[in-house]
C-alpha cells in the first residue's frame, strides 16, 4: 500500500489506485445492501443511516478535520510549533498591509455585487418580450461559460500596456491611442486597478442576475400589472413599484449568492495581478501567506476569518430563499 501511494505521477500506478478506490466504493455499498437486506423490517432511520452514513464519515474527513486543523493552526506560529493566541489575528486587523487587504475585500463586496446585480436587472427589464430577446439574453448569459482564470486572461489583454513607441495590443490603449492619448498602465495604478479586476467579475455574474431576475418578472401575476397600469402607472413608475418589490426575495438571493463569490475571489486576483500594486484580497492574501511566504499560522488566520465573514451572508441567504419559497 506504500508502494501505491507514494507512485507519484507514473500512470500506471494512478490506473491502480483508481482502481483499488473503484473496488473499495463497490465493496462498502455491497456490505451496505446486505447489512440492510438481512435485517427483518429494517426502519427508515437504519436505512437512511446505511446509506447516508458512509458519506457523512467521509465528508466529517474530508471537510471538519480540515477545519479544525486549520482553526487551530490559526492560533499558532509560521511552523506550527508554538502556540500565539490570537497574535496572527491582531497583525491582520493592525498591520497597514493587511488593512489594505481587508479595504478592498470590503470594497469588492459592496461595489461588485451591487453593480453585477444592477446591471443584470436592467438588462432584464429593457430586453423583456423585445423582439431579439433570446439572443440578447444569450450574449450576456455567454461570460458564464467562461471560467474565472479565462475571462481574467481575456481582460488582462483588453488592459494590457505597450509603450508609446510600440503598437499597443491592449484593446483599451489603442483605442486611447487612437483618440489622441498616451497608454496608460491601468493594472498599476491604485485604486483604478482594483475596480478595473472587478469588471471581469460583474461581467461574469451580471448574466447570472439577468437570469435569475428576467425569471423572478416573468412571475409577477399578470392582474398586478394589469391593476397597475388602470392606475396609471407605467416606464419608471411600475419599475419602481410594482416591479422591484414584487422581485425583492430574488433581488436579495442573487446579491447575497454574488457577494458569497466576491467574498471568495481569487482567480482573478491572482491571474492579473498577483496580489501586487495593492490588489490583494483576503483569499489571495491566505494563499500568498500560506504557500509562498511559508506562514502557515497567519494564512490560517486569514482562511478562519474569511470564513467567518461568508457564514452570516450564507445564514441570511438560505432564509431569504425560504421565504421565497413560502411566498410561492
Amino acid at each position: 500500500m506504500d508502494w501505491l501511494l507514494s507512485a507519484g505521477d507514473d500512470p500506471v500506478h494512478k490506473f491502480l489506485l483508481m482502481i483499488i478506490a473503484i473496488a473499495l466504493f463497490v465493496a462498502v455499498m455491497a456490505l451496505i445492501l446486505v447489512v440492510v437486506d438481512r435485517r427483518r423490517n429494517p426502519s427508515k432511520w437504519f436505512v437512511a443511516g446505511g446509506f447516508v452514513g458512509p458519506a457523512l464519515v467521509l465528508l466529517a474527513a474530508g471537510l471538519f478535520y480540515p477545519a479544525g486543523g486549520t482553526i487551530v493552526n490559526s492560533f499558532q506560529n509560521r511552523n506550527g510549533s508554538e502556540f500565539i493566541g490570537l497574535d496572527n489575528y491582531a497583525r491582520a486587523f493592525s498591520e497597514p498591509a493587511f488593512l489594505l487587504v481587508l479595504g478592498n475585500t470590503a470594497l469588492w463586496v459592496l461595489v461588485a455585487p451591487a453593480l453585477a446585480t444592477f446591471i443584470g436587472l436592467v438588462y432584464a427589464v429593457v430586453v423583456d418580450h423585445s423582439r431579439f430577446e433570446k439572443f440578447a439574453k444569450a450574449l450576456v448569459f455567454l461570460p458564464m461559460a467562461i471560467s474565472m482564470v479565462g475571462a481574467s486572461i481575456i481582460w488582462r489583454f483588453v488592459y494590457e500596456f505597450k509603450p508609446e513607441s510600440v503598437e499597443q495590443t491592449g484593446l483599451l490603449n489603442q483605442i486611447i491611442v487612437w483618440l489622441g492619448g498616451s497608454p496608460v498602465q491601468f493594472l498599476l495604478e491604485r485604486p483604478l486597478n482594483t475596480f478595473l479586476l472587478m469588471v471581469v467579475l460583474i461581467w461574469i455574474q451580471t448574466g447570472f442576475a439577468m437570469t435569475l431576475l428576467s425569471a423572478s418578472i416573468r412571475a409577477i401575476p399578470t392582474d398586478i400589472v394589469e391593476a397597475a397600469r388602470l392606475d396609471g402607472l407605467s416606464g419608471l413608475g411600475m419599475f419602481w413599484r410594482i416591479t422591484i418589490p414584487s422581485i425583492r426575495p430574488a433581488l436579495v438571493v442573487v446579491l447575497t449568492t454574488i457577494a458569497m463569490t466576491t467574498l471568495k475571489v481569487f482567480d482573478i486576483v491572482r491571474t492579473m495581478t498577483a496580489g501586487r500594486y495593492g490588489t490583494s484580497v483576503v483569499a489571495n492574501e491566505f494563499y500568498e501567506q500560506s504557500f509562498r511566504q511559508n506562514n502557515a499560522g497567519l494564512g490560517a488566520a486569514l482562511a478562519v476569518l474569511l470564513f467567518v465573514i461568508v457564514i452570516p451572508v450564507i445564514i441570511y441567504n438560505v432564509r431569504q430563499m425560504r421565504l421565497a419559497e413560502e411566498v410561492r
